[in-house]
Parts: structure tokens; sequence; C-alpha cells
């Protein structure tokens, strides 16, 4: 206050004492100083890079805050680095929401933006958010990405992983420590005995497909074999018509004779037409007892593939499980659609060349109570190891319920409990949300979800994600040759939201039937 009284009083002054032109030149040049007094609190206002005092870990987490114009970078012991970015601005706003990184380009041009430089991408939708390298004004100015210092982007860049988590918030939020009974408390022994387990199932669904394939050749040749035998039991089935007609007719001969000459002929001709009647009949019995050995052969042979197929699925499912038992596991449960789902990096690159394969084949109901109560949405996340499992900590960027409250009201299938619990890793997480699945959750994304009370303008004006290929195979399911089995990934429909505020309207991930991995 004091200083725009004494730019006022200075302008007063020089109206008395300066001719007009010096007064307007005045008037300019207090105007500038004001507006580089706001810019200059706007400046002072921006968060400073910081890095923590001590050796920092391997980052599980990153929190981007829209208020504050802040990232906090995560490792299992707190924070270890901070740093001011520009998010999106009005009607391009960054969507608040769960992310991870799915891509890492150094050199990223924009497609988009007339091939702008955005160095250290770290792509978090396929349709276009990032984090990246970027020019900082001091307040939200990007197209809905998360621009970073160049420099801090630059040093970041290699410190990351595919699948890392990043959290959006619209407010100021951080992990705290947390426990609950819901949690995953991992068993030393069941995760001691994965990579045997792993070896072991791997070994058995080799030998599954090598029996699955012999069984579908063996099927194949015998439909093969068997393939002729209508063409030719018609053709003897002909011949014996023909016959038996001959037959016949030489009868009607015999009897419609008018002299003894004609039914002489008549009658001299009939053992020969009876003996051609009998030889067709006894090559067509023939060909039909032949026949039935063949046409058992196939059945059992098409039985045997079939039975062969499903112990291959089974077995190769039972072997990917337990590869996948050696990663984190990340759950998601939806109010909206009362299911809860699971994904886990399989680290095997994507068949259309963007990012890594993440495996989708659990996709189950969840009883909430009282479904029609907000949850809110909290992201519990596996610090690391403890005494008696896992240390937790818990992000809350919406507030609905409590997070404890959250979870108890929630019943999980405990078949799905048994099946990853046990072996649960650090930087494993259980994300519990209101919202949907965005539909910008495919085969190779983490989860990928946004609140539908908040500005996404950066998100909702972009291309939707291209689609992928219908189906891809591999050698196995990790991309390294190693075991003889693969998956198989279904496009998944992925059209964008239109409006940015209004719920009704959103489209969100909805695969028409279950996610399940076909092996063949």
């Amino acid at each position: 206050m004091k200083d725009l009284m004494t730019t006022a009083q200075s302008t007063t002054a020089m109206r008395r004492w300066r001719p007009p032109g010096l007064v307007a030149l005045a008037t300019a040049v207090a105007l500038t100083a004001l507006s580089g007094s706001a810019e200059a609190a706007k400046q002072t206002r921006q968060p400073a890079e910081a890095v923590a005092p001590r050796e920092a870990g391997e980052p599980i987490m990153a929190i981007v805050s829209i208020k504050s114009q802040q990232v906090t970078f995560y490792d299992s012991d707190g924070w270890i680095l901070r740093a001011p970015v520009s998010t999106g601005t009005t009607g391009r706003e960054t969507p608040a929401g769960v992310f991870a990184i799915v891509e890492k380009d150094k050199d990223h041009r924009s497609t988009m933006y007339d091939d702008a430089w955005m160095p250290n991408m770290q792509r978090i939708t396929w349709n276009g958010i990032a984090l990246h390298g970027g020019p900082l004004p001091g307040y939200a100015a990007s197209h809905g990405c998360v621009r970073m210092p160049f420099g801090f982007a630059e040093g970041l860049f290699d410190k990351t992983n595919i699948g890392m988590r990043v959290i959006i918030s619209p407010n100021d939020a951080a992990p705290i420590d947390f426990t609950h009974p819901s949690l995953f408390v991992p068993k030393r022994e069941a995760i001691a005995a994965v990579p045997n387990r792993a070896d072991k199932l791997s070994a058995e669904a080799e030998e599954a497909i090598q029996a699955a394939a012999e069984a579908k050749k063996a099927a194949a040749a015998a439909a093969k074999e068997a393939a002729s035998l209508p063409a030719s039991l018609r053709k003897l089935e002909q011949q014996k018509a023909k016959a038996d007609a001959e037959l016949a007719f030489a009868d009607k001969k015999i009897a419609a004779a008018k002299t003894d000459q004609a039914r002489a002929q008549a009658e001299e001709l009939k053992p020969k037409l009876a003996t051609k009647a009998a030889e067709a009949a006894s090559a067509l019995d023939a060909a039909k007892a032949a026949a039935q050995p063949k046409r058992d052969a196939v059945a059992a042979t098409k039985e045997a593939a079939k039975v062969a197929a499903t112990r291959k699925a089974d077995a190769v499912t039972a072997a990917t499980d337990a590869k996948l038992a050696l990663e984190p596991v990340s759950v998601y449960i939806s109010r909206a659609t009362q299911k809860l789902y699971v994904r886990r990096n399989t680290h095997k690159p994507a068949p259309d060349g963007g990012g890594e394969v993440f495996d989708t084949s659990i996709e189950v109901p969840v009883t909430i109570r009282n479904p029609d109560q907000p949850l809110g949405t909290h992201i519990f996340t596996a610090m690391a190891k403890s005494d008696t499992g896992l240390r937790w900590s818990v992000v809350t960027i919406e507030n609905g319920d409590d997070a404890k409250d959250a979870l108890d009201r929630i019943t999980i299938p405990q078949d799905v409990w048994d099946r990853i619990g046990p072996t649960a890793l650090p930087r494993s997480s259980i994300i519990i949300s209101d919202e949907p699945l965005s539909a910008e959750t495919n085969y190779r994304t983490e989860f990928v979800a946004v609140l539908s009370n908040h500005p996404q303008g950066g998100f909702i004006t972009r291309k939707p994600t291209a689609p992928p290929p219908m189906e891809m195979a591999s050698d196995d399911g990790w991309g390294n040759g190693g075991n003889g089995f693969g998956f198989f990934f279904q496009q998944q429909p992925n059209p964008q939201p239109i409006n940015p505020r209004r719920r009704g309207q959103y489209q969100y991930y909805q695969p028409a039937q279950p996610m399940q991995r076909g092996f063949w």
C-alpha cells in the first residue's frame, strides 16, 4: 500500500509541474510498475525446487497439486523431490484423478501442437496428457499436460519406471501412514516359494502346450482322413441303387415277356444282375464298416484336442499368475460399477510400439455397503516391507467417506484376496473411488480414473486413444520367448467424455464381456 500511495503522489506532482506529454508518460510508467508488481507477486507464490536432505530411493509415486502448482515425488521413506509445475489453463484443465506412467520419451515432439518440443516426456494417458519439461510462467498455462522445470524433468527422467503412480489432486495432498485389516498381508513363505513355483508351472505349461499341439495335429489328421468318406459312401450307395434298379427291371421284363424267347433272354440276364446287386451291397456294407472306426477316431481326437486345450489354458494361466506374483499388484474398486479390477505390469513391450502390456485378467463384482453414499477417492500404497508384512500409506484426493470407513464398507471376494494377497510386494496399491475407470484404460495402461466433479478440459478436448490392433500374440506372456505361451489382447472401447462437469454424459471403460486371456 505504501508503494502504491507513493506512486500516486508522484503522478499527481507530475500533473502539476509537467507538460501533458510527460504526464501521459508518467502514467504509463506507473501502470507498468503496478503490473510488474502483480506479476512479481504471482511469481513469488510459485513453489521452489527442493531435494530431500537424504539419499533417495526409487520413486513410488508423484502427487501433483493443481491448487499449489507443485509436484512432489515420494520414495518409501517420504518425499524426495519437489518442483513447481504449470498445469492446464481454463478450458484446457489438467484432469484430477489417478494415473500411472505408461510411456517415456527423452526427446518427444507433440503430434497435437505443431511439433512442439516436450523434452523428457512421461506419458500418463494415451490421449496426450503427460509430465514433461516446459516453460513455467508461475501459474496454470498448459494445454492439459503437467509442465516441470526443464532441468528438473531431465534429472527425473531416468529415476522413474513405467507403472509408477501419478496422482493429480485438486488440492494439496500427501501420503500418511495407514493400517487396516483389509489391506494385503503377504506371507514370507509364499513369496519365497514364488520363483520355484513359477519355474515349475512354466515347465508344466510348456508340456501342456506341446500336448495340445500334438492333440490338435492328430485331430486334424483324423478329420482329413475321414473327409473323403461321405463322397465314397455316396458313390457306393449310387452303385447299389443302380444295380437294384437293373435287377428289378429284369423281373419286370420276365413278367411282361410275350414270347418264350424274350422270357428266356430276360431270365438269362437276371443272375448276372443279381450278382452285380449283391456285390454292390457287399461293397457298401464293407465301406460302412470301415468308415465307423474313422468316424470314431475323429470324435475321439477332437475330444482329446478339446481336453488338451483346456489343460493348456489352465496351465498357462497358472504359470502366468505365478510370474505375475513377482510383480507389485494394483487393485481398483469402483462404487460406480460395483466391481474390483486387478492389474500387474508384465513388462512386455506393447505390440503396437507404445509402452508396456498390463495383465487385465481379474475383474469381479464386489459388495459395497450403502452403495448410494460416496466413498471418496483414496489411494492406499504399500510403501515398504515391515515386520508384519507391509507398511501402508493413504492419499485422499476427494472426500467422501473417511479412508478407514470406506474400506470397512467394501466386501472383497476372499478367493481374489487369497490369489493375490499372500505374494503382495512393496509398491502394490488399492484404489477406492466413486468413479468408474476412464475410457483411457486399456491393456497398455495401469488404472486411469478421473474425478468427474472437476474440470477436465485438457483431457476431453484431445483425440481418443488410437484403436490398438484387435489381437496380438507373442512367444510368452513376457516377450522374452521364454516359455512358449502368450497373451491375446482384445481392443477395448475408448470413447472420450463429452462434458467436463456433467457426470451423466461421461463414457467410461466398460468391456463388452469380461476380459480374458486367450491361448492357442
